[in-house]
C-alpha cells in the first residue's frame, strides 16, 4: 500500500479497486499487522512498559526488494565469506603484512591475542555473517560487518508471522531457525548436538529473542537452551547444562571486550582450547573490527585481496563496502599523504584538519572500531553534520586520542533514498505512511563453503533521523521479492 511495502496477501490494491474493495483490503492489512504484533508478544519479544507493549512499529507487508537486489545479496554472501577467510590468512599467516595485524591487535589483552593465534581453531570462522546495508541512489552500501549479531530470533519470529499471513520471504519462512540448526551441526560435527546459547549481562537486551530461538529449536528436536554464563558447569570432561546434558557447542552471544565481566569465561575458553566443546563465533578479535573495511580499501593490500578473493569478489566488495579510513594519530611523513582521502579537494597528512569543517563539509561518520562497549548498537557513532562545530572537533580529538587503546574509523555519510513505507497506528487502529530511510541486515549462515542467505531484516526510520537502527518508532519487517518481478519503489528523493 505504501511504496515498497506493496499490496496485501489478497493481491488487491486500494489505488485501483472500488471503495468497498479498498476498505476490505485495508482491513485485511490491519489484521496482518495485529497478527504479527501478537506473534511478537506471544514469543516474549515485546514486553510491557509504561508506554505500552511495543518495541517497534509493524507494517502490513514485508519490505520489497527487486530480483536484481535479491541476486546481489546472494552474491555478497559468498564474497563476504571469502573476505573473512582472507582476513584469517592475513592475520595468522602473512608476516609481510604485519602492520595490518598490528592495527587489529591495538588495545587487546595479551591472553586474548595468544588465544586467537592457537592452532586448535586456526581455520575457524564466524558461522553467522551480517552486513549492515544502506539503500542509496547508487545501489547498496555496506557500512558495517557483524559476526556476533542480534536480530536472529527476532527476524525468525517476524518471518514466521508474515509467512502465516500468506507472504513468501527471502530465505524462507523459517530460514533463520533452520539455518541456525545447520550451523550448530557444522560447528559440533554432530547431527543432534546439545547447544548452549550463552548470553552475557552486556547483551541482556537480546536474551528474549535468543530464548525464543532456543525454544523454536527444541520444537524441532534440537536440545538448545539460552543460558547465563554462570549457569554453565565445568568439569574436566567438558561443559554441562544444569539439567545434566553435556554441551557440544556454545554459541557465544557475548563480546570479547567484556570477558573480564563474564563468569566462567576462562573456563569456556579452556574447554574450547582442549576441544571439549565447540565455540562459535571463535575467540578471534581480529574478525570483529570495523577497521577491516578500511583494510579492504587499503592500496598496499590490493595485491593480497586480489589474490585471495579473486577479481570478481574483490571488485564486488570494493564497489559495495563503504570507503573507510583508520583514525591513526601517528604523523605522516612530509612527502606522504593519507591514502584515498580528500579534504577540500586535496590530500591531507593529519586527521585533525577534518575537525575544522563547515556543516556541509562534515558529512562524515566516526565509529569505534571494536573491543569497546561503545562499538555496538550505534552507541559510539558520531555524525559530523548532526553536531555543532565544537562537538565535532571534540569527537575528532577523542577519536585520535584513543588510537592506542580503541581505534576509530571514519566513513563518508551515505544518503539513503527516502521511501514511503506503511505502518499500523495502534492509537487510531489504522494504517499510516512514513517517509523513511531503510537499512537492510542480511543474515548469512556458513555451512561448508557456502554462505547461505537465510533472511533479510529491513529497518525503516523516519527520514528526519540521521542514524538508522532499531527503535520504538521504526518499522521492522522481513524482506520479500514480488512474484511478478515488479514493484513500486516508493522513492521520494
Amino acid at each position: 500500500m505504501y511504496g515498497r511495502l506493496g499490496s496485501g496477501p489478497e493481491g488487491k490494491s486500494p489505488v485501483t479497486a472500488s471503495t468497498q474493495e479498498a476498505s476490505q483490503c485495508i482491513d485485511a492489512q490491519i489484521r496482518v499487522c495485529k497478527q504479527v504484533r501478537q506473534a511478537l508478544v506471544d514469543a516474549g519479544l515485546w514486553r510491557a512498559t509504561d508506554e505500552g507493549t511495543r518495541a517497534h512499529l509493524v507494517g502490513p507487508q514485508p519490505f520489497l526488494l527487486s530480483t536484481e537486489e535479491a541476486s546481489t545479496l546472494k552474491k555478497l554472501g559468498q564474497a563476504l565469506l571469502a573476505f573473512y577467510k582472507a582476513v584469517n590468512t592475513l592475520y595468522l599467516r602473512r608476516t609481510d603484512y604485519r602492520w595490518a595485524a598490528d592495527y587489529l591487535d591495538i588495545g587487546k589483552p595479551d591472553d586474548l591475542l595468544r588465544h586467537a593465534r592457537m592452532n586448535y581453531h586456526k581455520r575457524a570462522l564466524p558461522l553467522v555473517i551480517r552486513p549492515d546495508i544502506l539503500i542509496t541512489q547508487h545501489g547498496f552500501v555496506i557500512t558495517e560487518l557483524d559476526s556476533v549479531p542480534g536480530g536472529i530470533g527476532h527476524l525468525d519470529c517476524l518471518s514466521a508471522a508474515y509467512e502465516r499471513a500468506g507472504f513468501d520471504l527471502l530465505g524462507g519462512p523459517r530460514g533463520m531457525r533452520d539455518g541456525f540448526a545447520q550451523i550448530l551441526r557444522e560447528a559440533s560435527g554432530k547431527d543432534e548436538p546439545v547447544c548452549a546459547i550463552v548470553v552475557s549481562d552486556e547483551s541482556e537486551d537480546y536474551r528474549p529473542e535468543m530464548a525464543y530461538l532456543a525454544s523454536e529449536l527444541r520444537a524441532v528436536g534440537f536440545e538448545a537452551y539460552t543460558v547465563h554464563p554462570r549457569d554453565v558447569r565445568f568439569t574436566e570432561d567438558g561443559l554441562y547444562l544444569e539439567n545434566g546434558s553435556r554441551i557440544d557447542v556454545v554459541y557465544r552471544f557475548f563480546e570479547l571486550f567484556d570477558l573480564l565481566n563474564i563468569p566462567k569465561s576462562e573456563l569456556i575458553a579452556y574447554a574450547a582450547k582442549k576441544r571439549l566443546v565447540a565455540v562459535t563465533p571463535p575467540y578471534k578479535h581480529f574478525l570483529e573490527e570495523k577497521l577491516l573495511l578500511a583494510l579492504l580499501h587499503s592500496e598496499p593490500l590490493r595485491p593480497f585481496w586480489q589474490d585471495e578473493l579473486g577479481e570478481e569478489y574483490y571488485e564486488l566488495l570494493r564497489q559495495t563496502v563503504s570507503p573507510t579510513w583508520i583514525m591513526d594519530n601517528r604523523p605522516v611523513p612530509p612527502h606522504a599523504e593519507i591514502s584515498g582521502f580528500r579534504w577540500r579537494g586535496v590530500p591531507i597528512r593529519d586527521w585533525w584538519v577534518v575537525a575544522e569543517g563547515t556543516q556541509k563539509e562534515r558529512r562524515l561518520v566516526l565509529k569505534p572500531s571494536g573491543f569497546s562497549p561503545l562499538a555496538w548498537g550505534s552507541r559510539g557513532v558520531k555524525v559530523g553534520h548532526d553536531l555543532s562545530q565544537e562537538e565535532w572537533a571534540r569527537s575528532v580529538d577523542d577519536a585520535l586520542a584513543s588510537f592506542d587503546t580503541c581505534p576509530y574509523v571514519i566513513q563518508p555519510f551515505h544518503d539513503s533514498i527516502v521511501q514511503r513505507v506503511g505502518y499500523y497506528d495502534e492509537s487510531t487502529d489504522s494504517l499510516r505512511p512514513m517517509d523513511a530511510r531503510v537499512r537492510l541486515c542480511a543474515y548469512y549462515y556458513v555451512v561448508g563453503d557456502e554462505a547461505k542467505l537465510s533472511g533479510v531484516l529491513a529497518t525503516a526510520c523516519s527520514s528526519e533521523k540521521k542514524l538508522i537502527h532499531g527503535m520504538s518508532d521504526a518499522v521492522m519487517a522481513p524482506c520479500s521479492v514480488p512474484t511478478n518481478g515488479s514493484y513500486n519503489r516508493g522513492r521520494l528523493r
